[in-house]
């Protein structure tokens, strides 16, 4: 993690959209801007972003291999992975917001509310949702995760269908404001970063949920992911869930 890089790619990105008359915070950039950050924070050298490879683009391609940079639907890279994989060590860059703040933009007016602090706070077990449409890939031998811990400024759209227009809106764009924190995993031993202190020898998928702070339907797919790495094997069961232990 390097902050003073960070914040020059910021610089970089903002000062790009300024110079093409561009609104810095309403989300005008061709490019999403997180996504523009974190490409010049990867590699800065501008002639190594959006490389052919095969018939595929990758996001960077340097001495270190391929980058992509997934804010998102993973499921969209997989057909892309499978061929980078196959060439090059590849990382896959998955930003989590850690300290978010909302900000509303009035579609009809244009106009932005203050922005106020979101309670949620992001972890590393939310990128299991993503993590679980490409599970298959997870022990390649190429394979690496870069996982970001952001603070951001998040601006939504309010058109939503609630009386306030807020539940069910879209999303504009995120302005990273800060990083705070990276994990990296390049080996299959690295995901027992995921496993949560306090748990037993033996467990199910109710002690995570208790032990990680997440739901139910998170820990689950946590497991199966984890079962598929064989970081932890089923050991038996209990009513209708399995009974997990560390391998």
């Amino acid at each position: 993690m390097n902050k003073q890089r960070f914040a020059s790619a910021c610089e970089t990105v903002f000062n790009t959209a300024q110079e093409q008359g561009q609104q810095r915070k309403i989300g005008t950039l061709g490019e999403k801007v997180l996504h523009a950050v974190l490409k010049h924070y990867i590699e800065p050298d501008e002639t190594k972003h959006e490389v052919k490879v095969g018939s595929f683009y990758a996001d960077i391609v340097n001495d270190h291999g391929i980058f992509e940079i997934q804010t998102r639907s993973f499921f969209a890279l997989r057909k892309k992975l499978e061929v980078f994989l196959e060439i090059s060590p590849v990382t896959v860059v998955y930003p989590i917001p850690g300290t978010k703040w909302l900000l509303w933009i009035d579609p009809e007016t244009g106009e932005v509310t203050k922005k106020r602090k979101s309670p949620k706070r992001g972890g590393v077990n939310d990128a299991f949702s993503e993590l679980f449409r490409i599970k298959h890939l997870l022990d390649h031998e190429n394979f690496h995760l870069l996982i970001m811990f952001l603070d951001v400024e998040e601006y939504r759209y309010l058109d939503g269908w609630s009386e306030n227009r807020k539940r069910g809106s879209s999303r504009c764009d995120r302005i990273p404001v800060d990083i705070v924190g990276e994990v990296c995993f390049n080996k299959t031993a690295d995901y027992l970063q995921f496993i949560p202190e306090g748990l037993p020898c033996n467990f199910t998928s109710k002690d995570y949920k208790r032990a990680a702070n997440v739901s139910l339907r998170t820990a689950q797919t946590a497991l199966n992911i984890l079962h598929q790495l064989s970081v932890v094997q089923r050991v038996g069961k209990k009513g209708n869930l399995y009974v997990y232990g560390r391998v």
